[in-house]
């Protein structure tokens, strides 16, 4: 049986980045997304806590910190880090990709937004550093290498989003690619 909030999150952000490509981000208002949605401007702010969040939240952390747990023990961390970041540029479902897009496109052309993303990709790092400690890494390592490949990640994203000349997992790629050789084939 389908989750009934997450069809209706799901519904909401959709709506929302219809609303914002064919509007603009500043003249869509709460309101509006809401309708759109089918839903009332409270259920809206039960599932977003701001206009913002709409583009900004990002579900896939516990998928990503997964993806960088299941790297070899024996690797150095940031290995283990860069690794699960380039699995999580393949592992987006086909359907994620379009808005995902959207969603950094935003984030990368709205000024109030681009801040913001930057504050949105602490929780990620947050969410990896966590799961590297429970893993028995030194706190200071876990962070050090988290931070330089989010922040190589940060550049692919908005990168992509701004200028979209490759794929997502290309610019993905490329950017982790400074820290480190492309995987091997296993």
């Amino acid at each position: 049986m389908p989750n009934r909030s997450a069809e209706t999150r799901a519904r909401i952000q959709e709506c929302a980045l219809k609303l914002f490509a064919r509007n603009g981000y500043a003249a869509t208002r709460v309101v509006d997304i809401a309708a759109a949605a089918g839903v009332s401007h409270m259920t809206f702010f039960r599932h977003f806590p701001t206009k913002e969040d709409v583009v900004l939240e990002d579900p896939f952390n516990p998928v990503i910190a997964d993806l960088i747990a299941a790297q070899p023990l024996g690797l150095p961390v940031l290995e283990r880090v860069r690794l699960g970041l380039l699995d999580s540029a393949t592992e987006l479902p086909e359907w994620a990709v379009a808005q995902t897009r959207e969603r950094i496109r935003l984030a990368a052309c709205e000024p109030a937004l681009r801040d913001r993303f930057s504050a949105h990709l602490q929780a990620t790092e947050r969410c990896i550093v966590d799961r590297l400690i429970e893993q028995a890494a030194d706190p200071l390592t876990a962070s050090t290498a988290t931070a330089a490949c989010l922040a190589a990640l940060r550049v692919a994203l908005l990168d992509w989003g701004e200028h979209g000349d490759q794929t997502l997992n290309e610019r993905i790629v490329a950017a982790l690619g400074v820290l480190g050789p492309p995987r091997a084939a296993h």
